[in-house]
């Protein structure tokens, strides 16, 4: 039986947001989508949102009020903050609960402030900060206590987070704020740029799940999308290859291999030696993406492999903070 007080833990990301309640485990995923009308009022959130997007009538919209993983319209995400609490505690609720939620290590004092202050309003009791690259090496099940060196690369819809983490926090950190959200664009703009396609972000994200692939693979995978002719204005049905794709989506990709580079340049010779051992750990819904963990061995020629369950490490390495506070009491910011 959980007491009175519930604690969850909250993963905020950019494309898709998961809620953990202590003693359930993950409870509530659903995009980081939330559509309002013309007077700012909620109309929906999460997967009711999204089917929304691009296809609304006039007086609505909606949008994803986190952009490169951070805040980037405080009355909306309050607003779904606020969705989210009542639907795992319920709305008529007695005793506040207690919220962690994870941020991008590489956040200024007033974007986490921002987090801070829309939790608080939202409903919680307290508000917890873990940084985003610790979570999900607790997710991973990385033994971050211990005096080793550990290198994970979180991999989200706004932006990629590299850290070596020992002793339990971060010793060198690196944020780019490039995900999965700007491949999908990069495949947005390869074709409008060379086949005269419009296409809506949606259709991005499935070419890039059904064909996308980091590195050009040999046997040729064609898709069919379908968009609007940018020039007659017309719908129109074409054919794209892997290969497009791949070349497509390589600028992103190299923003987010400089920032790993740039982690391991940073990294203390001794740690160095611990990661070049035990490889680097990825995880977020970006590093599915085929054979991106075959590029960053390529480049950095540092063993790197995706960990178990990617998509919920930093929900259920939030959550486990939250479960066992006390231990974690020094990598977390609270009010």
């Amino acid at each position: 039986m959980l007491g009175f007080n519930k604690r969850i833990g909250i993963d905020l990301g950019t494309a898709n947001s998961l809620v953990y309640l202590e003693g359930k485990g993950v409870v509530l995923n659903e995009p980081t989508v939330v559509a309002v009308d013309e007077d700012s009022k909620v109309v929906a959130v999460g997967n009711e949102a999204r089917e929304m997007l691009g296809r609304t009538p006039e007086g609505i919209t909606a949008s994803r009020p986190l952009r490169d993983g951070v805040i980037a319209d405080y009355v909306i995400t309050e607003s779904m903050l606020k969705y989210f609490i009542d639907k795992v505690c319920g709305r008529s609720r007695i005793f506040k609960p207690e919220v962690m939620i994870c941020v991008p290590a590489g956040v200024t004092s007033v974007e986490r402030r921002a987090v801070i202050d829309a939790t608080l309003s939202a409903g919680a009791k307290t508000a917890y900060l873990i940084d985003e690259p610790l979570a999900a090496a607790i997710g991973a099940k990385i033994p971050i206590a211990l005096p080793s060196g550990n290198m994970i690369v979180d991999i989200g819809g706004g932006s990629t987070e590299a850290a070596v983490i020992s002793l339990g926090g971060v010793v060198v950190h690196n944020s780019v704020r490039v995900g999965g959200n700007r491949i999908d664009e990069a495949i947005t703009t390869y074709l409008k740029r060379s086949h005269n396609l419009i296409i809506g972000e949606r259709s991005a994200e499935e070419i890039k799940i059904n064909i996308g692939s980091a590195i050009a693979v040999q046997e040729r995978n064609n898709t069919e999308v379908r968009g609007r002719d940018s020039i007659t204005g017309l719908p129109r049905v074409m054919e794209i290859s892997s290969q497009e794709v791949a070349e497509a989506i390589a600028l992103p990709l190299n923003q987010i291999v400089e920032a790993i580079k740039g982690v391991l340049e940073q990294t203390p010779p001794e740690l160095a030696s611990d990661i070049i051992e035990k490889g680097i750990v990825m995880s977020g819904g970006t590093s599915l993406l085929r054979n991106l963990d075959k590029l960053f061995t390529q480049i950095t020629g540092v063993p790197c492999h995706v960990a178990e369950n990617p998509l919920f490490c930093v929900v259920n390495g939030t959550g486990l903070a939250l479960e066992n506070i006390d231990i974690y009491k020094r990598s977390l910011n609270r009010r």
